[in-house]
């Protein structure tokens, strides 16, 4: 599927109606007519990341001409729940291995991750709605064709899920240079894999609800991997502790 971005106001509506999973919506600031406020409502209904702009920046952004005030962007692929991630797990008879990806930005890092994440065995890959990049065409390609088979669900709060995650019995560890060094660390069991963003990685309110950190051991002059990379390096211990 290819990434979809959707112009005009009955084109989204239908949208909508039709169950695609719409990532952004942009609308133009200051518009009331009633069928933009039925767009507005059904955005608002779905939980989709709804921003108002000028025309101008909406002119740069369509691909028609034909904007009419607004324009969504959908993404290549269905998003899962996270029920689904846990019970894959479940009829693998396996302890569920999740990786909880914390504002990442590249569609490239996040492609890659979710290859990593089939790979490693890994159930799924969870992805936070806001300030993160979603399914798109160049997430879909960088994953090599990963998305067909390892689910990604997308959740309007990472620490919530996390809460609700260990009540079922998960627990979490994040990458973190100043933690534990991974060799360190029992990562058996129903775990949880976080990885932060490309800059800032973990942010403190994710940190905290990780049971622990853990750290990649570092020998060159620079002291940070590439986002993918530490998802990989880390994965892998996951899958040799696992056996």
């Amino acid at each position: 599927m290819n990434e979809n971005r959707i112009e005009g106001r009955n084109a989204v509506l239908e949208a909508f109606r039709s169950g695609k999973p719409v990532d952004k919506l942009y609308i133009l600031d200051g518009c009331q007519d009633s069928q933009v406020r039925t767009i507005v409502r059904e955005a608002k209904k779905h939980d989709i990341i709804l921003k108002f702009t000028d025309r101008e920046r909406l002119n740069q952004m369509s691909e028609t001409g034909k904007h009419q005030g607004v324009i969504a962007f959908a993404a290549a692929y269905e998003y899962a729940q996270v029920e689904d991630l846990l019970k894959l797990a479940e009829d693998k008879g396996e302890d569920p291995f999740l990786f909880l990806l914390d504002g990442i930005e590249d569609p490239h890092n996040l492609g890659a991750i979710i290859r990593t994440a089939n790979l490693a065995g890994a159930h799924g890959v969870i992805i936070p709605k806001h300030r993160a990049v979603g399914l798109t065409a160049t997430v879909a390609k960088a994953s090599a064709g990963a998305l067909n088979y390892t689910p990604v669900a997308k959740v309007t709060n990472l620490v919530r899920t996390m809460e609700k995650l260990k009540e079922k019995g998960l627990w979490f560890v994040c990458a973190d240079m100043d933690g534990e060094r991974m060799y360190h660390l029992n990562l058996t069991g129903p775990v949880g894999l976080v990885i932060g963003n490309e800059g800032g990685g973990v942010s403190r309110l994710v940190k905290e609800a990780c049971d622990l950190s853990a750290s990649i051991p570092m020998k060159g002059d620079i002291d940070s991997l590439n986002a993918s990379v530490a998802a990989g390096v880390l994965a892998y211990e996951v899958v040799r502790q696992r056996g």
